[in-house]
């Protein structure tokens, strides 16, 4: 355990960040499942719809440096195209 007050004050502030950052990416992986459910029951209206919502949520994540810019880049990459696939 830290003895310096500013590390101990370090240690509150990441577990912090560390809990919210934990938050956002259950949040964006909560989405894609269920794109993936709605792109494979056929509801391409909702998956355009959740795609949208997922677009912003990956863009705040890698601008918040939660997750890099090509994990993001790649992630809607993938989404896209298994949406444009299945129409």
């Amino acid at each position: 355990m830290a003895n310096i007050k500013s590390a101990e004050k370090r240690i509150l502030v990441i577990e912090k960040k560390t809990a919210l950052n934990k938050s956002r990416k259950s949040e964006i992986k909560t989405y894609i499942k269920k794109f993936e459910n709605a792109v494979n029951a056929g509801d391409l209206v909702e998956a355009k719809v959740l795609l949208n919502i997922i677009d912003k949520k990956l863009k705040r994540a890698a601008h918040k440096n939660v997750l890099h810019k090509n994990t993001v880049a790649r992630k809607v990459s993938r989404l896209t195209k298994k949406l444009n696939q299945a129409m």
